[in-house]
């Protein structure tokens, strides 16, 4: 113990056990760090971000730039999180060739495996709005068809119509109808707000109420039709212009046969 006590007051003692300590220290770092690098899903991870960034660049890059900072005719993606790119990919919306026309839904590029690469892949460039969970949409038990209708009325049917139908916008865009989309992009729209359309933040719109919106979106999708025929569902415009359109065609032909009936 004497000759313990003595090398401690040596003056070389510090500077030994603190390189000893750093040792130690930085030794353990690299066995945790290495143990948890090895994990599979951060494996896996790593490789669907790195196939997604060599999808991004071939065929994103272009508008969108190398690093998706955006460009004079397509915005930065940094930030846009995983539902964003989860609608505009899954939808078919994106890639799109012309930047200047609203994005409509079409045929998906690329397949499901492909679109979760790019969504690993963007989503890491900085954090946003996720990807709901399939708890998460669970609209048939926690959703309110009466509250989704008043929901409806208050904050989509300006646009959408009163039916979910879709309708015109201002410059040429359009309100896309709600009828036949999947729940899980319904959600991802109110929450990244695509095109025209504005975001409906939890504090705006909480979860719950945005299944009660899904849900009464789905009842009008499947609600039979028990006053003849829909004529699109978009309103008095239509059956005016039927109403019209009979109506004179009926006058002018009864103006003709009266003028035959005449000679």
């Amino acid at each position: 113990m004497k000759r313990l006590s003595r090398y401690r007051r040596h003056k070389a003692a510090g500077p030994f056990i603190l390189v000893v300590a750093l040792l130690a220290i930085g030794t353990t770092f690299n066995i945790a760090s290495a143990t948890v690098k090895t994990t599979p899903t951060i494996l896996a991870r790593t490789a669907a971000i790195d196939e997604g960034k060599q999808i991004f660049l071939k065929g994103c890059s272009s508008c969108h730039g190398l690093n998706a900072e955006g460009g004079a005719i397509a915005p930065s993606l940094i930030g846009v999180g995983a539902a964003s790119v989860d609608f505009q990919v899954g939808t078919g919306r994106m890639p799109m060739a012309d930047m200047s026309t609203q994005a409509m839904r079409k045929e998906p590029v690329y397949n499901a495996e492909q679109t979760a690469a790019l969504v690993a892949y963007v989503s890491s460039l900085a954090p946003g709005p996720a990807i709901p969970t399939d708890a998460a949409l669970n609209y048939e038990r926690d959703g309110n068809t009466a509250e989704g209708g008043e929901l409806f009325r208050n904050n989509c049917a300006m646009c959408h119509n009163f039916a979910g139908q879709g309708g015109a916008l201002t410059q040429g865009k359009y309100a896309p109808t709600l009828m036949g989309v999947e729940p899980k992009y319904i959600y991802e729209a109110l929450i990244t707000g695509p095109q025209s359309m504005p975001v409906f933040s939890d504090k705006t719109i909480t979860p719950a109420e945005k299944l009660s919106l899904i849900k009464w979106i789905k009842s009008a999708e499947n609600e039979p039709n028990l006053g003849g025929a829909t004529m699109g569902r978009i309103g008095p415009v239509t059956e005016g212009l039927l109403a019209w359109v009979l109506g004179l065609g009926l006058l002018i032909g009864i103006a003709v046969w009266l003028t035959t009936k005449a000679r």
